[in-house]
This record gives C-alpha cells, structure tokens and sequence, in this order.
C-alpha cells in the first residue's frame, strides 16, 4: 500500500508545478486584458472631426494650424482613458505646475456682491505687435489657482497676450462672499464686469474670449445676450462644454462612462463650497434661503438636487426647468457673429454624445465663421 502511494505522489509531483505555471500566466493575462480595457489602449488615434463651413477663414486657420487636423496622440500609459486623466489631474496636477504672478481686482455689483478676477500682463511681446487680452472664465467651482488655467495662463503670457481670469464668486477659499449670492451655472454678471473694466482700462487692447466647461457656457452666453458684448471681440473658444443643462441633467443620472458617479462627487464639491459660505448664504435678511434649504442641500447626492433646491433661488427662478433653460448658452449662441471655436471630446465622461449634436448643426447651418472640433480623448480640465 505504501508502495503504491509513493508512486501515486511521483506521478502527481511532476504536473504540480506545470498546473501552477499555467493558473500563473491566466492571472497575468487577465490582469493585462483588464489593464487593456480600462486604459483603453486599443482605441484607436485619430486627426479631430471637424464641422465648419467652408470660409476663406475656416480654410486659412486649418492651413495655419495644423494642430486642428493632425492626429493626436496621446501619452502611451494614461491618455486614452479619460477617467484616469482626468483622476490624476485633478488630484496631483500638473508635474511642476507654472506659478504666473497677477494682481488681484475687485469689483463691486450692484446687488452687494464683490466680484474677483486676477490680471496678468504679457511676458513678450505678441507677433502681431497688437495688445491682446485674454478674458478667461474657467470651469465649475474653479478660479485662477486651479492648476489648468495656471498653465494655461503661463503658456499664453509667454506669447504676449494679456490674462484676466474670473474667479467664480464663491470659488476662492479665502474670499467671502458679500451678498447671499454664488456663481450659477450661467449667470454671466461677473463675467461681463471683469471685460468691462478690461475695456475701460485698456481702450486699446482687443479681447479673445475663452471659457473652459461651465465657463465656455457662461462665455457663449455672454457673447450672445447682446450685440454690443461682441465689440473688440476678435474671437470666441469654447472648451468641452455641455451647450444645454436641460438637456444634459438627464444623462447625468446614467451609468455609462461612471456619469453617475462624476455627478456625485461634483454634487459633494458643491456642497463644501455652498457650505463654506453657510454664514452668508443663509444667515443675511436678504437672503432667500430657509432652513429647509440646508436640510436638503446635507442629503443632496446629485447636482440637480442642489440646483433644485439652492442654485436656482439665486437668481428668483420658479422651477429647475425654467433655472436650466434660463442659463443654457444653446438659446443665445445662434446670436454671434464673431469667429467661434467650439471644441469637444468625443469620448469625454461627462458631456454625452447626444449633446454634440448641438455644437455639429449649429456648425452645418450657419454661416458664421464657426469651427466645432472633436477629439477622442479629453482635455485636461
């Protein structure tokens, strides 16, 4: 009997290890193909899509920057997801992110609000021998601290244009808030006090306006409210934003591309911003806030919730509806007539496909000087 089981163990002992090999290299593999996937290594690169109008324009900017038909591509390990881009740009930044040096302006509103944005003068001298200003607002929550506009900032000054960048009221940590009033979603009267002054500060100098997500609707809408906002203005770029908010509250609920989960944590970071400012926004007798308000605001896990129950007070509105549609740029952008660059990512997390329809028609139909550009991966925000 001993004998036999001896023999059964030298049997057995030889395939021990190649079973071992073989449950090693599926482990591998799986881990790779899971590697793969989530990164998106296999999607393919390609040049952006462009929709615009066939324009003496259109075809000199495509002639002269060849960034708009080139392919991207993106760096090897991290580019192609834009869930982890976006991950690691806005927890660590950018790897030795640029510092510029502005000076601070406020500007008082009418309605007791105080009004910020940081100025930063040009570096070089422009190629063009002209006074240019760059009218910044960037996007949801965010002001001229945040790393992207930094960079962004330091890049343009190097080629001689001037920065004014809004700092959205109520974003800064170390500003109060004079009124019981916060940024919305497209409430542009701070927008449009900061390229007053501009102007008037500058009678000389000519404006490009450039708004980031949230602040390229704010920007778009700007433009379109009023004709005379247009004057000086040499052009208008647009950054992944959303175009309708009524539109786009109904994608946010869906868990494609973790959607759901982004409105989560935008909803979290609008609460700590709303809450730094309890004292303000709830506690003046013009306020027009209740305590119910704050109740609902601590168990709001979506943006809609917050801007059902807070956002939209603001400014008087009887309904999210009406809120959304009041401060969408898709009623107001048919209304400019300066060059107008609207550029998305086509496989960005946050602003469905669906909505890419509204910047593409927009582009076929008319006969403006406007460019829609698409890539496949998303910007850094």
């Amino acid at each position: 009997m001993s004998a036999q089981v001896e023999a059964d163990v030298r049997t057995i002992s030889p395939e021990m290890p190649a079973m071992f090999d073989g449950m090693k290299l599926a482990a591998v593999a799986t881990v790779l193909y899971v590697i793969v996937r989530s990164l998106n290594l296999k999607c393919p690169t390609a040049a952006p899509d462009i929709t615009c109008q066939d324009t003496p324009l259109n075809r000199y900017l495509l002639k002269s920057c060849p960034i708009l038909t080139k392919e991207y591509i993106p760096p090897l390990l991290w580019g192609k997801s834009g869930h982890l881009q976006t991950a690691l740009y806005g927890k660590m930044g950018r790897v030795k992110s640029p510092k510029p040096c502005g000076l601070r302006k406020y500007l008082p509103m009418p309605d007791g609000a105080t009004a910020t944005f940081d100025l930063f003068e040009p570096q070089s001298i422009h190629s063009t021998g002209d006074d240019i200003t760059m009218v910044i607002c960037p996007g949801i929550g965010n002001h001229s601290e945040k790393h992207y506009i930094r960079t962004f900032v330091d890049y343009s000054q190097k080629q001689g244009y001037r920065c004014a960048v809004l700092n959205h009221l109520g974003a800064l940590p170390n500003i109060e808030l004079t009124s019981p009033r916060m940024f919305t979603y497209g409430c542009t009267w701070e927008f449009s006090a900061m390229v007053g002054y501009i102007k008037r500060t500058f009678p000389q100098t000519q404006l490009i306006v450039v708004g980031f997500s949230l602040g390229g609707n704010i920007a778009c809408k700007y433009l379109g409210e009023n004709p005379a906002n247009q004057e000086r203005v040499l052009c208008c770029v647009s950054i992944c934003q959303g175009y309708s908010a009524l539109r786009a509250q109904e994608t946010f609920l869906q868990w494609d591309q973790c959607r759901r989960l982004y409105n989560f944590l935008m909803a979290d970071n609008m609460k700590k911003i709303i809450l730094s400012h309890r004292a303000s926004l709830f506690g003046m007798s013009s306020s027009n806030m209740e305590a119910a308000d704050l109740s609902h605001l601590y168990t709001a896990t979506s943006l809609m919730q917050i801007d059902d129950n807070i956002m939209r007070k603001f400014h008087g509105h009887n309904s999210l509806k009406e809120y959304y549609e009041k401060e969408s740029c898709v009623h107001y952008i048919h209304n400019i007539s300066v060059p107008l660059l609207l550029m998305n990512s086509s496989d960005d997390p946050l602003v469905h496909q669906s909505l890419l329809t509204i910047p593409r028609t927009l582009a076929a139909d008319s006969f403006k000087q406007l460019i829609h550009s698409e890539t496949r991966q998303v910007p850094p925000r």
